[in-house]
């Protein structure tokens, strides 16, 4: 608060206390955190450091208390689905931020009692995070990767934008304007090989981390973006847009991480379960009729 009032007086009523504080803190650290300018205080360059990390770990008490009151009461030695007595049990699991599939497919988790945490959570307690990739080496986070599947590309745009591209998919996509994924993920690597084998170039003019904001500035017209194949009914139904065109040329792979070498939590069990029941019929639905095209 002397950081954020950038004075004692204004952050407490009790301000030798506060002195006593900042002089205790400032020589357990031994750095000085508030050199005095004229009648305000303010914070050093360790001192904007401390206060990052003062700011986590209050975060990070608020969110340890809201889970403790949140927390379900009837989790307590049970495995998943129901009890002896007939109740139905409340599951906690805590989803980390992956991809385009987490988010669509929320509809689809199996059980209807399923408290997610998708926000604010400490990477230690995490129970899920779903990806486009394994953990990268390097990456020294305990964690182990099961495969959910793959599936293709579907390219979509706003009626408007889709009547001003000519030729047929996926040439049509040549000097369009495009939004992708962020650099960081896999499948932007895959498409640009893609676009370069076909020797077509869209206007790249936007790249995206989040690909839920991906969507939307598709849906206000910026340019024509990509969703995961088995999604398309549902981007087109919310987002009112129409599909240009799919390939199964460019896969977009997904991944389930995990604290546990063998899932043993009930809806992180279910929810690989019915991805991989999704995920990889699609792309054997793909490739077959990839193999009839090149027979015909």
């Amino acid at each position: 608060m002397v950081a954020k009032e950038s004075g004692i007086t204004r952050a407490s009523e009790t301000p030798q206390t506060i002195i006593g504080k900042l002089s205790l803190l400032e020589e357990s650290l031994g750095e000085s955190l508030f050199p005095r300018v004229g009648r305000n205080l303010e914070l050093t360059e360790i001192g904007r450091l401390v206060l990052s990390y003062a700011d986590e770990i209050f975060s990070l008490g608020n969110e340890l208390e809201e889970m403790v009151h949140n927390f379900p009461q009837k989790t307590a030695g049970l495995q998943g689905g129901r009890s002896g007595h007939g109740a139905e049990i409340h599951c906690l699991l805590r989803v980390g931020p992956g991809t385009a599939i987490a988010g669509a497919r929320a509809d689809r988790l199996p059980g209807k009692h399923h408290q997610c945490s998708t926000g604010g959570t400490a990477i230690h307690c995490i129970d899920l995070v779903i990806a486009d990739g394994p953990i990268p080496q390097g990456v020294n986070v305990r964690g182990f990767n099961h495969s959910l599947g793959e599936c293709g590309i579907t390219f979509f745009a706003t009626p408007r934008l889709a009547r001003k591209l000519s030729n047929g998919f996926p040439h049509c996509l040549n000097s369009a304007p495009l939004l992708l994924p962020s650099e960081m993920t896999v499948v932007q690597n895959r498409l640009l090989q893609w676009f370069d084998r076909l020797h077509i170039h869209p206007q790249i003019v936007g790249e995206f981390d989040d690909s839920a904001l991906m969507k939307v500035f598709g849906r206000a017209g910026t340019g024509v973006f990509i969703a995961p194949a088995p999604t398309a009914s549902e981007v087109v139904k919310q987002y009112d847009v129409v599909t240009i065109g799919q390939t199964d040329e460019v896969l977009d792979h997904f991944y389930a991480i995990s604290v546990e070498r063998k899932i043993s939590h009930p809806v992180v069990a279910e929810i690989t379960e019915a991805a991989r029941e999704w995920l990889v019929p699609d792309v054997k639905r793909q490739r077959k009729s990839k193999r009839s095209s090149k027979k015909i």
